[in-house]
């Protein structure tokens, strides 16, 4: 009993010595992030994403690169015995937009108003951010990822992949937008803390994150 004891009095100690560790990580990206959610705010989405392109102009891209509030919900509740850490989430969100940019800048000519004026320095920002990130955040080698998680890794760089799905190069940016303040919405919750970024079953809150 004396050493059960003893040893959750340790554990709680290195927790309380860690804190300040955790504190101090948030903000470090917060600034960062947050100069990516002004690029991604809803009034220069709709101008160079939408009102600059043809039409219902769509892009293909593969179908684990759609990645919306609903899959974030899903992947966290799949397995209960095999719980996800926040970073395989994050990690996916930050893969998953730089590389739906990338999609997008590859069918946009080199003067494409849109290129010039807004993508090149949006793919720059989330540049900057994963920098800060990575640097924050070094990666476990050793770590194992969860199955789930390793499965949509494998269908992403797949050589032969066929999961091809059409979609709005503005969608792309919309899911990347509500992904992310859910992710990290310690970074947003000081500016609306009534509302539930990951919350996926009432549309039209999810349509006010815009």
């Amino acid at each position: 009993m004396v050493q059960s004891e003893c040893r959750l009095l340790r554990g709680l100690l290195g927790f309380i010595c860690l804190l300040p560790v955790c504190m101090c990580v948030a903000p470090q990206l917060c600034g960062p992030l947050n100069t990516v959610r002004e690029s991604l705010n809803v009034t220069l989405r709709r101008r160079f994403m939408k009102m600059n392109f043809p039409i219902n102009y769509t892009i293909q891209v593969h179908y684990e690169e759609v990645f919306r509030l609903r899959n974030i919900s899903r992947l966290n509740t799949s397995n209960e015995e095999e719980p996800l850490q926040e970073r395989d989430l994050q990690d996916l969100w930050l893969w998953v937009s730089q590389q739906g940019i990338k999609r997008i800048l590859k069918v946009l000519p080199e003067r494409h108003p849109t290129r010039r004026k807004y993508l090149s320095n949006l793919q720059n920002l989330f540049n900057n951010f994963e920098g800060s990130y990575n640097q924050l955040n070094p990666k476990d080698e050793e770590r194992i990822l969860p199955e789930r998680i390793q499965n949509i890794w494998d269908r992403l760089t797949e050589q032969d992949y066929e999961g091809w799905k059409s979609v709005t190069p503005k969608s792309i940016l919309d899911n990347s937008y509500r992904t992310m303040l859910c992710l990290f919405k310690e970074c947003f919750s000081k500016e609306d803390d009534n509302y539930d970024y990951c919350e996926v079953l009432n549309r039209r809150k999810e349509k006010k994150t815009t």
